[in-house]
């Protein structure tokens, strides 16, 4: 009698079990969901290759196709366009867009600081002493409007220079921007790793300002500039509350997969594409962020501040503008997400 009641009781506990995992596959408003990004390779976006790699969106009963642009400006507009739904892009792109009239809004955070480096070419500005000095020059970034741009455009209004003082070039987050910078096509560049960390292995670069590190980052921009991150429409999120929720369940534990890894670990899981034909170089690219990058998720409540005044410094007419920073972000998903993974 005891044995049939054991039996019983753990084919209920199995039916049990598996009962959530399919209710909260019915229970998604949207399982298949397209995804935009600008740059996948970098680890400005690694939780989000994480989370894919790992089946992290499969576990949530998602069926995520990621769509890759040259740069963040580029996945934003196809999602204003209609051909995705969600952006993994950088966070003050939700600031701009509300002052365009569109909501777009904050839900889960992949990186503490921007990790963007802004150098020099040491070929074609041997003679280089301050930020003034690129007034004229070409300079690199992953395209214009991304979150390269914008930090570059910040720099050089702390030194005096307006954006169109020099001339932007696109020149994307891989080979293409290492390429560009070797061949002294631009004079500086704004990019992240493994780009910044290839550059520098062989002379190619040298550092005006490091934003991997996230006290340096945090003097930069006098605060907390919250990086990567994923961000939708609000009318989305509003439709889609349950298939948000799982996004951001996955993306919690990528954050915190990284931030427990090795960079064994970590080589061992990315496409090998995202090596630039060097793993040691992708190593010390990755010991450089792994700092940079969110642990939990949590968009800093300060940080909507800083975002909104380092793009107010390089576009006065923001300024002028009615925005609601409480708008574009939330962390009640990712609040969720901790409760659920507390350990990743």
């Amino acid at each position: 009698m005891q044995r049939r009641e054991w039996i019983a009781g753990a084919i209920g506990g199995i039916a049990t079990a598996a009962i959530p995992q399919w209710a909260a596959a019915q229970a998604l408003e949207k399982p298949a969901v397209t995804l935009a990004v600008g740059g996948k390779n970098l680890f400005y976006y690694l939780p989000l290759t994480i989370a894919e790699q790992l089946g992290y969106f499969k576990a949530e009963g998602l069926d995520v196709t990621i769509v890759d642009f040259a740069g963040g400006s580029k996945a934003l507009q196809a999602v204003v366009g209609g051909s995705a739904d969600v952006v993994s892009g950088a966070f003050e792109h939700t600031i701009a867009m509300q002052a365009k009239g569109q909501a777009m809004r904050a839900f889960v955070l992949q990186g503490l600081a921007p990790q963007i480096v802004l150098g020099i070419n040491p070929k074609t500005m041997p003679n280089f002493k301050s930020v003034a000095d690129l007034k004229g020059k070409k300079i690199g970034v992953t395209a214009p409007g991304s979150s390269t741009n914008v930090m570059v455009n910040y720099v050089l209004a702390k030194a005096g220079l307006k954006p169109s003082d020099v001339s932007f070039v696109g020149v994307g987050a891989g080979s293409g921007a290492v390429a560009a910078m070797r061949s002294g096509q631009i004079d500086a560049v704004s990019n992240l790793d493994p780009v910044i960390t290839l550059l520098l292995r062989s002379g190619d670069l040298k550092i005006v300002t490091d934003t991997r590190n996230v006290a340096e980052a945090e003097k930069v921009f006098a605060g907390p500039m919250p990086a990567g991150c994923l961000y939708a429409p609000q009318s989305f999120i509003d439709k889609n509350p349950n298939t948000v929720q799982a996004l951001t369940n996955a993306m919690v534990r990528a954050d915190k997969w990284i931030r427990r890894a090795s960079a064994g670990e970590i080589i061992k899981v990315v496409p090998e594409s995202y090596l630039l034909g060097d793993r040691a170089v992708y190593i010390d690219g990755f010991l450089a962020a792994q700092n940079a990058l969110s642990p939990d998720g949590m968009i800093p409540p300060k940080g909507a501040e800083t975002a909104y005044k380092a793009l107010v410094s390089v576009d006065a007419k923001l300024g002028s503008t009615k925005i609601d920073l409480n708008a574009i972000y939330t962390n009640e998903f990712v609040k969720k997400a901790n409760a659920k993974y507390p350990k990743g």
